[in-house]
Order: structure tokens, then sequence, then C-alpha cells
């Protein structure tokens, strides 16, 4: 390629200026994580409108399927955060104790006061969700009463989050990379161009 017909090349790509990429990369990429910030306090807020439902003995079904149809289509909403998250992220500590309840009334008042002393010693050893559930079936069954498990999928519940989504978050962070790749691109070409061409 003669030097003529780079020269004709820089006199139209010199118009895009590096620093409008860097520009353009700065405002979509404060965009992008206002928006992806955005995402995962509404998740929070759908989460905690499952758990008061839970509590109150609303319709979890109801608020459940919110909160799932929302994390799956909106990136950074995932349920577990953190290398100590509780899995699953969703347990209905509440759905579970009526469940509990609706069965110990099935077996009979006797057994009625050995699931409260069960409940009572489970939950003085400072065990947490899944293991508060599993050490009462234990105490249960030594004492002589085999209480039905409990499926999980009544009280336990994850829901992955989108890798992409098309929604504010997922369109500006498309934008944020492609002002990116304009800059590593028209930095390097504006240095060389100016060095050898000009």
């Amino acid at each position: 390629m003669d030097k003529g017909h780079l020269h004709h090349v820089w006199r139209i790509y010199r118009q895009a200026k590096p620093w409008y990429f860097l520009a353009a990369f700065i405002i979509f990429g404060v965009i992008c994580l206002a928006s992806l910030r955005h995402n995962n306090e509404e998740m929070v807020r759908l989460r905690d409108t499952v758990y008061t439902a839970d509590e109150n003995g609303g319709n979890v079904e109801g608020a459940l399927r919110n909160l799932r149809e929302y994390v799956y289509g909106h990136m950074n909403t995932s349920l577990a955060s953190g290398p100590n998250a509780v899995h699953p992220p969703i347990q209905l500590k509440y759905t579970y104790e009526r469940i509990e309840q609706t069965q110990e009334s099935a077996l009979g008042q006797g057994n009625s006061a050995l699931y409260q002393a069960a409940q009572s010693y489970c939950e003085g050893q400072s065990n947490v969700g899944s293991e508060v559930i599993a050490c009462i079936q234990q105490y249960a069954t030594a004492h002589g009463v085999q209480l039905a498990p409990v499926p999980a999928s009544l009280y336990e519940f994850d829901f992955v989050s989108a890798r992409w989504s098309p929604d504010l978050a997922g369109w500006t962070l498309v934008l944020t990379l492609l002002s990116a790749l304009g800059f590593v691109i028209t930095a390097p070409y504006h240095w060389w161009a100016k060095k050898y061409l000009v």
C-alpha cells in the first residue's frame, strides 16, 4: 500500500479522535454500573417481598414468580453473594414450619410436645436454615418418631441470573465495550499516523 493511499485514509479517519471513544467509554461505563446496581437493588427488594410473604403467610407463589422472572431477565441479580453464602439462597423457614405443623397435627397431640422440644433444642444449638431442619428430624428419630421429610422443593429455591439482558444495563455494557474497542484501535493508529504520515 503506497503512502498516498495511507494519507487519504488518514484524512478520513483522523475525524474519529481517540478521546471521543474514551469519553463514550466513561459515560456508558458509568450508566452501565448504575444500571447493574439498580438491577441488584430491585432483586433484593423482590427477595424481601418473598420473605415477607413467607413470614406473614401471604402469596408466596406470586412473590416467587415475580422474583424468578426478574432474575432470569436481568444481569447482576444473583441471589447468592460471597464465598460463605447459604445455598440454596432462598430457604423459606415459615413455609417449612407450616408444613411441619401440618405433619405434627397428623402425628397426634403426643408428638406435638416432642416436636416443640426438638425445635427448642435445635434452635438453641446455633443452627441455621437447613441445619435446623435436619436437627429436628434427627431429634425426632432419636426419640422414636419418624417424621416424613419435607421435600426441599417446597421451601428451598435458587434462580440463575441472566449473563446478558436486553435492558439498560445490557445495552450500555455493549456500548462500553464497543467504545473501549474504538479507543484501542484509534489511539495507536493516530499515534502512528501523526508520526509517519503528517
